[in-house]
């Protein structure tokens, strides 16, 4: 069963979206077979075999998450996320201006889905392990 401490030290070592990869094969191998970051405040609920759960606590002070969903520029800020040209934080707030709410990691069917305050799916990719 994977530990808070487990995480967070995996989590550590990622510097920027360029790091997804690596970090995501570390959590599998700790246990984590999906988790979902929570914009507003960071906070993440990982799950594993049997249902084993942890939640995190806030990472910073509440974001608003704007109603109004502005795909095209997220998709423009995810990108270059995934490049390496900003790190967590700025992602996380340019995530709740476009009107991202939350995103769940599915490392098993490798996929990684963004939604709204409402909970609807706005994107879903591949991801690569």
């Amino acid at each position: 069963m994977f530990t808070l401490a487990q995480i967070k030290e995996a989590h550590s070592k990622m510097k920027s979206g360029a790091d997804f990869p690596q970090y995501t094969k570390e959590l599998l191998s700790l246990g984590v077979l999906k988790y979902s970051i929570y914009v507003y405040d960071g906070h993440a609920e990982y799950v594993g075999k049997d249902d084993h759960t942890i939640v995190s606590n806030s990472e910073y002070t509440d974001l608003h998450i704007s109603p109004e969903i502005d795909s095209k520029k997220f998709k423009h800020q995810l990108k270059a996320h995934q490049q390496g040209k900003t790190d967590y934080l700025t992602f996380c707030r340019d995530s709740a201006e476009t009107g991202i709410a939350k995103w769940t990691v599915d490392i098993l069917t490798k996929t990684c889905t963004y939604y709204d305050k409402p909970g609807n799916s706005v994107l879903e990719e591949k991801i690569s392990i």
